[in-house]
């Protein structure tokens, strides 16, 4: 699936000036960055609109295009009604793209530093408390087809925090349930060992031992979680099957994939766990992405306040 939709955004882009340029900027973010596939595509979708505002702008070149080129893009983002979170995320895709102008000597003037992102409000993410989160891992009833894959996927978001995508694409190879671990691979296919519960190891030991092997083709790929046809799961799968137990489960609307990594790290915030070992299981390149779960939990942030401050 990815891969079509990326080839398609590659024919849409070769028909426009900067479409060759652009094809080698997202082939060095493959083969040299190692991104992955869903952030690629989120560049180039990002890049075909600046592609055809450059084209209008008779900008065919990476070096004649100046702030005031990329200044009215933006400018025509903001009419269009594109949230100011969208606005700064193509404006980080057409940083990396002048970049790799200067990187590959088409560009000698670096006029980055020039461009400013809107300053961005901060949103706490929403989450669920542990009552709510039990609900949902109990949601999966014994009588519904698949039903130890899909208990195993809930056990497995919510013990680990991993990303749809890192859940998506685990093999075989990846869980040590014995020993106890999980090894995901993150942004940039960075990886890194995230601990797995006995609660989660148990369900995926009977998925594994009952459920799998009824599953497997001979087409069937080494990933973990396997569909009815014998192929591997990929995170729009894993969106879709949380929202089912979600909406059986009464929980709150809105609940995603990403909200059991956020329950995850809230919980085990309020469990006394500390920063820098959370941001290592959660993967975050920068500790200041982490903190944002030190507001979340404001039962925590009380209870250090009375215990430590001299007058609370």
């Amino acid at each position: 699936m990815l891969t079509k939709q990326i080839q398609l955004l590659r024919e849409k882009l070769h028909g426009l000036p900067l479409g060759n340029t652009m094809g080698q900027f997202l082939d060095y973010l493959t083969v040299e960055a190692g991104l992955s596939a869903n952030t690629v595509l989120a560049y180039g979708r990002d890049l075909l609109g600046f592609a055809e505002h450059c084209r209008s702008q008779k900008a065919d070149r990476l070096e004649i295009i100046e702030p005031v080129t990329v200044y009215r893009y933006m400018k025509q983002l903001s009419k269009s009604g594109q949230a100011e979170s969208s606005i700064s995320r193509c404006l980080v895709a057409i940083k990396m793209l002048l970049r790799f102008g200067i990187l590959t000597g088409r560009i000698t003037n670096d006029i980055t530093d020039r461009l400013e992102s809107p300053k961005l409000w901060k949103k706490l993410p929403g989450i669920a408390n542990k009552d709510q989160v039990f609900r949902l891992m109990n949601a999966p009833r014994p009588d519904d087809p698949y039903y130890l894959r899909d208990k195993a996927i809930l056990e497995l978001l919510y013990a680990t925090g991993a990303r749809a995508s890192e859940v998506a694409g685990l093999t075989l190879k990846d869980i040590n349930i014995s020993v106890g671990y999980v090894r995901c691979f993150g942004k940039g296919r960075k990886e890194r060992i995230v601990p797995l519960g006995r609660m989660a190891g148990e369900t995926l030991k009977a998925y594994l031992n009952e459920l799998r092997p009824n599953l497997l083709k001979t087409h069937s790929p080494s990933t973990l979680f396997l569909s009815r046809t014998g192929h591997g799961l990929d995170r729009i799968d894993l969106w879709r099957i949380v929202k089912k137990y979600a909406l059986r489960a009464g929980m709150p609307k809105g609940l995603t994939v990403h909200t059991l990594r956020h329950c995850f790290a809230t919980h085990l915030l309020s469990g006394g766990v500390d920063l820098r070992t959370l941001q290592e299981m959660l993967g975050h390149a920068d500790i200041k992405t982490t903190q944002i779960y030190t507001h979340v939990d404001q039962d925590r942030l009380r209870a250090i306040h009375k215990k430590f401050h001299p007058r609370a």
